[in-house]
């Protein structure tokens, strides 16, 4: 497929996440090793949030870019393959990506209103082209955010999440959001969450699963994890992908976040038990 140039979204990430910190798991590493860098970052060494920390995220940073090969237009319900490549400051295609969490890079998505999330795990080819297969349910304008970890001219590791807009044609219907709660029912499991995100506070944050009414104690890992955590700002869909502390805390996976300002969150919550992934999605207030 070949590339037409760097294709600037109508509508592109605006706001920095000012005190959330960065802490990403990657997608499954199906990229050759050889692609790899050795200075591998350790699965858990990030830990939560940390205030002054900066996730703020475009088409364009810290000297890389994420350059799509055709303008993301998708009709809605229809698979096609998205490709991109994340070019550095040469104009070159970057090959060369460090595996945190098991993977080399996430794919998240999101609509704007914060519905239809996905975690997807895009393949490289040798050539630096990312792929992932891609359906888009419902007209409007969704959130594609590659994260990942890259060097720098260096050789020092550069934590990206880099995001272009696509746009599915047909009559856009937003859904609300539910109301804010610490309850959430997934997949025959409930889910509940302890503790208050703070503005310029580091604050834990820690996430319960039950299963018809007992607490659920031997989760599993996925990607190197008990659980992760994506968390978007209402509004102008500001990101963070999060990561718990290596082992379960008394059978909860605990999370540190620091809430970079008053206002709405949306956040998603993944685990996995006997072998599934399932995610519980909740509204969260900051004062």
């Amino acid at each position: 497929m070949a590339f037409k140039g760097p294709f600037v979204a109508a509508s592109l990430v605006a706001a920095l996440l000012l005190g959330f910190g960065i802490a990403r798991a990657t997608a499954p590493q199906s990229t050759p090793a050889a692609t790899a860098d050795p200075n591998t970052i350790p699965s858990h060494s990030h830990g939560g949030a940390v205030i002054g920390d900066l996730g703020g995220f475009s088409l364009s940073a810290g000297g890389f870019t994420l350059v799509p090969s055709e303008p993301p237009t998708f009709a809605a319900n229809v698979q096609r393959t998205f490709a991109f490549r994340i070019v550095g400051a040469d104009g070159k295609p970057v090959t060369k990506f460090v595996p945190n969490h098991d993977k080399l890079m996430h794919f998240i998505v999101v609509r704007h209103d914060l519905s239809g999330f996905q975690h997807l795990h895009p393949e490289m080819a040798p050539d630096g082209t990312w792929s992932v297969p891609l359906t888009l349910a419902s007209p409007g304008i969704w959130r594609l955010y590659s994260d990942f970890v890259t060097l720098d001219p260096t050789g020092q590791q550069v934590p990206l999440a880099l995001s272009i807009d696509a746009t599915v044609a047909g009559d856009y219907a937003p859904q609300k959001m539910s109301d804010p709660g610490r309850t959430v029912a997934v997949d025959g499991y409930t889910v509940t969450y302890e503790g208050t995100p703070k503005v310029n506070a580091t604050a834990p944050i820690s996430f319960r699963v039950f299963q018809n009414g007992s607490p659920v104690t031997d989760l599993e890992r996925y990607l190197a994890a008990y659980g992760h955590l994506v968390v978007v700002r209402d509004g102008d869909l500001g990101y963070l992908h999060v990561h718990p502390e290596d082992q379960l805390v008394g059978g909860a996976v605990k999370f540190w976040l620091s809430a970079p300002s008053s206002g709405r969150y949306r956040m998603y919550f993944e685990f996995q038990k006997s072998g599934a992934v399932h995610r519980a999605e909740f509204t969260l207030d900051v004062q």
